[in-house]
C-alpha cells in the first residue's frame, strides 16, 4: 500500500506543477487547494475517526479502539497544522499577510486548541482506564465544534476565503476536468496516506503497549 500510496502522491505533485492550469483570478497561487483542502479534509476525517473510535471505547471498553483515537487525533492535529501553514503561505501572496484572522483562519486556531487541549487531557491522566474514558468522551464532544468551526462559521460571517474553489471561481464558472482530476487525485492520494499514517501509528502503539 506504502508503495501505491508514494507513486499516487508523485503523480499527484506531477500533475498539480504541470497538468493542472492556473485558476481564473488565481495564476500559480491556484496550485495550493491541491494540498490545503485536501489537508483539511484529511484533519476532518481524522477527527471523526477518533470520535467512532471514541463511542467504540465507551461500547466495549476494548483499549484498541483508545489507540486508534489518539493515533487519529494525532494525525488530524498534525494535518490542521499544515492545512494552516499552506493556507498562510497563499494569503502572503494574495492578501499581503501570512495572517488576517480571517474567521476561517480564527476557526483553524479554536480547532487547534480544542484538540491540543485533548493531549493536555491525556497527560494529566495517570490511570490508562480513566485516561482511555476520559478522551473518548472528549473526543466525541471535540469533534461535535468541527462541522461548526469548519463549515458553518465561514458561511455565517463575512470571510475573504474563497468560496467553494474547486466548482467555482470568483467570477462563478466552472473549474476546468484538469484541475477536478488533479485535485479529486489528490484528495484520494491524501486520504491514502492518512490510511497508512493511522495503520503505521496504531501499530507501533500496539508494540509500546506491549512492552509496558
Amino acid at each position: 500500500m506504502k508503495i501505491f500510496t508514494f507513486f499516487w502522491m508523485v503523480a499527484v505533485i506531477i500533475g498539480s506543477l504541470y497538468l493542472a492550469p492556473e485558476a481564473a483570478g488565481f495564476k500559480s497561487t491556484s496550485r495550493v487547494i491541491f494540498y490545503h483542502v485536501p489537508m483539511s479534509w484529511v484533519a476532518s476525517l481524522a477527527f471523526l475517526v477518533a470520535a467512532i473510535s471514541g463511542i467504540l471505547y465507551l461500547r466495549t471498553k476494548k483499549l484498541v479502539y483508545d489507540i486508534w483515537a489518539v493515533s487519529s487525533v494525532e494525525i488530524g492535529f498534525l494535518f490542521s497544522i499544515l492545512a494552516t501553514i499552506t493556507g498562510s503561505l497563499w494569503a502572503k501572496v494574495e492578501w499581503g499577510a501570512f495572517w488576517n484572522w480571517d474567521p476561517r483562519e480564527t476557526s483553524i486556531v479554536v480547532l487547534l486548541m480544542i484538540y491540543a487541549a485533548y493531549f493536555a487531557l491525556r497527560s494529566a491522566l495517570e490511570s490508562r482506564e480513566q485516561k482511555a474514558q476520559i478522551s473518548a468522551v472528549y473526543s466525541i464532544l471535540a469533534f461535535i465544534t468541527v462541522p461548526f468551526l469548519v463549515f458553518v462559521v465561514p458561511r455565517i460571517l463575512f470571510t475573504l476565503h474563497p468560496q467553494n474553489p474547486v466548482f467555482t471561481t470568483q467570477a462563478g464558472k466552472m473549474m476546468s476536468p484538469k484541475i477536478k482530476l488533479v485535485f479529486f487525485s489528490s484528495m484520494f492520494g491524501f486520504t491514502l496516506f492518512y490510511y497508512w499514517l493511522l495503520r503505521l501509528r496504531v501499530n507501533l502503539e500496539r508494540i509500546k503497549e506491549k512492552m509496558l
